[in-house]
């Protein structure tokens, strides 16, 4: 079993910055492929970025490419995405979720708002 805790998020203005944070508990987090999810209202969960256990290997979706950084630091457990010039579309509810093997975990979210 892995718990995962997200933070981070918050109300910004459009072209503000922010950094979320997921800190995964439970399994030795260096064999975890962990990744960022979100889901705006009414909308279905979709992909953002993941990036390997090693961290040398990242990807992104096509929305947030040039903006948003998928990094971890395996020694704090801790997964980031740091999201600059947010957009009012990037308002969502963000997941964190770790991989391993067949195993999927998700955190609980956290919320950023992006206002025009």
């Amino acid at each position: 079993q892995v718990q995962l805790v997200e933070s981070g998020g918050g109300l910004v203005q459009a072209g503000d910055s922010l950094r979320l944070s997921c800190v995964a508990s439970g399994r030795t987090f260096s064999t975890l492929w962990m990744g960022w999810y979100r889901q705006a209202p009414g909308k279905e969960r979709e992909f953002v970025a993941d990036i390997a256990w090693s961290g040398t290997s990242t990807r992104y979706a096509d929305s947030v490419k040039g903006r948003f950084t998928i990094s971890r630091d395996n020694a704090k457990n801790t997964v980031y995405l740091q999201m600059n010039n947010l957009k009012p579309e990037d308002t969502a509810v963000y997941y964190c979720k770790a991989t391993f093997g067949t195993f999927v975990f998700w955190g609980q979210g956290t919320q950023v708002t992006v206002s025009s």
